[in-house]
């Protein structure tokens, strides 16, 4: 089970590595810059999601926690509201 995690997270990040690059929008977590807090916990690699509103639509983003405490945007998708 640890490997076939490990696998999909390996998948996720090499993905992130060769699509164009996902810009912010108002309302992600980097729209604007970096956020002051840090997450310290959290180990380096670990994802993190975001959900919000955007134009009529549920904007869902997948960031990746960097080395140096940073947040990397590496996809984002949209729904509309009323599905789940």
């Amino acid at each position: 089970m640890k490997t076939l995690i490990a696998a999909a997270l390996a998948g996720v990040l090499l993905a992130g590595c060769t699509t164009p690059q996902v810009e912010p929008i108002p309302g992600s977590i980097t729209y604007g810059g970096q956020p002051r807090t840090k997450l310290t916990k959290s180990p380096a690699g670990s994802l993190l999601t975001h959900q919000f509103y955007s134009d009529g639509r549920v904007a869902i983003e997948t960031y990746v926690l960097q080395p140096d405490r940073s947040l990397k945007l590496i996809d984002r998708r949209f729904r509309p509201i009323w599905e789940r």
